[in-house]
């Protein structure tokens, strides 16, 4: 038997009216976005809570397109980080800021750093993307990367954050890992327990988050006798070029930067570009998965579309389709490596469902 506690929280009469939520069960934070499309920041709520506090720890000004938190997962202890998406420029580019929970339990605006091209830090405002913002867009956050869909551009974007301490506080590293051109309509977007999720007509496509971000050391056997590798402009699996110097010994990982695994005297330290893959060419890991139908649903042909993906466990999510049905889609083992194998059934029950919602599961957030 699973019991569960509700608690009523009354909001602060000072706010404008509230259209949706986000909560953050790692942090207990809890975000509100208003109709004027401001945000406010409730950090580490206590249950059976009090009443708010009469004004929002942080208030986001509008306007604000997509939000999502985001955990980083780097110590012990995973940081939250809430990221907000808006037009700038008119749409011609999108502004991202972020909001980084400190240990006094406090969002603060952290430094963060950018390099690569297409990306720049303002202070004043946050980090510029040139991207063009369109009708609509999408945030979506894990742990240690959140996905950007923008419906003008038809693509996705992968994109991994880090923390780094230059001595004078901790700052927030982005890096962009992979981009997706989308050739059929994405309805929904879920990055969990290492695969990423693109809702689409009649059943949804599945990537392999490793894969897409991830890049390899390759073997090499031509080592010169001051140890440095005759690697340099080598061409490496997925989109890496290999680098002309060589590190002995070194242990962690990159993103779109210096990926230093740990290595030996064969191996040759590499540097990421940002991978590029068609939604439907099958790279990346990737496969459809199609929604099982009645046989007398099949001879009526109708377009359903996943709306909504909910992780239930490290192999199995639950999908909202637009007729009110509900699936499951089991894959055959936590995604690590390349090779994965899923399948769909549907859920039966006697009506139709317009909204799902999973009680979050804190260790999910830590696999990947």
């Amino acid at each position: 038997m699973v019991l569960v506690q509700s608690s009523k929280l009354s909001l602060p009469p000072s706010l404008p009216p509230t259209k949706s939520i986000l909560f953050e069960p790692n942090s207990l934070s809890l975000a509100l976005m208003h109709t004027d499309s401001s945000v406010s920041l409730f950090p580490c709520l206590s249950f059976p809570s009090p009443p708010l506090p009469p004004k929002p720890q942080t208030l986001v000004p509008s306007p604000s397109s997509s939000s999502s938190f985001l955990l980083i997962h780097q110590d012990p202890i995973p940081k939250v980080l809430f990221l907000v998406a808006s037009p700038y420029r008119g749409g011609s580019q999108i502004l991202l800021r972020f909001y980084l929970l400190q240990k006094d339990n406090i969002f603060c605006k952290p430094q963060v750093v950018c390099n690569q091209k297409g990306t720049a830090f303002d202070s004043k405002l946050g980090v510029l993307l040139d991207i063009n913002h369109g009708v609509s867009i999408k945030i979506v956050g894990s742990v240690n990367f959140f996905v950007l869909h923008s419906v003008s551009s038809k693509k996705v974007w992968v994109f991994a954050v880090k923390l780094i301490d230059d001595g004078d506080g901790e700052m927030v590293k982005l890096m962009r890992c992979a981009v997706i051109e989308c050739s059929a309509p994405v309805w929904s977007i879920s990055v969990s327990s290492g695969v990423l999720i693109l809702g689409e007509d009649n059943g949804v496509r599945v990537f392999n988050l490793r894969q897409l971000v991830k890049g390899r050391v390759k073997n090499v056997k031509d080592i010169s006798s001051n140890g440095k590798s005759d690697g340099k402009g080598l061409k490496l699996p997925n989109g890496v070029v290999g680098d002309d110097y060589f590190h002995g010994s070194s242990s962690g990982n990159g993103c779109n930067g210096v990926l230093d695994m740990k290595t030996d005297k064969q191996y040759v330290s590499v540097k990421l570009r940002s991978v590029r893959c068609r939604q439907d060419s099958g790279e990346g890991g990737a496969c459809f998965v199609a929604f099982k139908r009645e046989e007398v649903e099949v001879l009526k042909p109708t377009t359903s579309k996943a709306v909504s993906i909910q992780a239930l466990s490290h192999k199995k999510f639950v999908i909202l389709d637009s007729m009110g049905d509900l699936h499951i889609l089991c894959l055959s083992a936590p995604v690590i490596g390349s090779n994965f194998m899923a399948h769909m059934r549907r859920l039966p029950h006697s009506m139709k469902v317009q909204k799902l919602a999973v009680l979050p599961d804190i260790s999910l957030s830590i696999l990947f």
